[in-house]
């Protein structure tokens, strides 16, 4: 893994943590799913995908986007978190190159 070597913390975690220290701009989590939903898209063929969230919405609903450690450190550090599909070609340029894909996690953006 690319885990920080410390005990009880995750990779997510890890790269929050990574991204405060380094002043990043933004927090990529390139995963199987295109985005943060309401629900389990597996299991709900309804459910919601969020186009922007705050953290805050994250952490109450208990979105499982990042675990809360991460959510926080981002949070505190203001580094927004772009989640998006990362099997889908092209999504790491579109990603780097600021387009519209996947779900923005923040402080200031809004619920969509």
């Amino acid at each position: 893994g690319a885990g920080s070597g410390n005990p009880f913390f995750t990779t997510d975690t890890t790269a929050a943590l990574r991204a405060a220290e380094i002043n990043a701009e933004v927090v990529f989590k390139a995963t199987k799913v295109d985005g943060v939903y309401d629900s389990d898209p597996m299991k709900n063929p309804d459910a919601k995908r969020y186009q922007t969230l705050t953290y805050s919405h994250v952490l109450t609903e208990e979105l499982r986007v990042m675990d809360s450690t991460a959510i926080a450190l981002c949070k505190d550090n203001n580094i927004p978190i772009m989640v998006f599909n990362l099997s889908v070609e092209g999504n790491i340029r579109r990603a780097v190159m600021g387009e519209p894909i996947g779900t923005v996690v923040g402080g200031s953006c809004g619920i969509t």
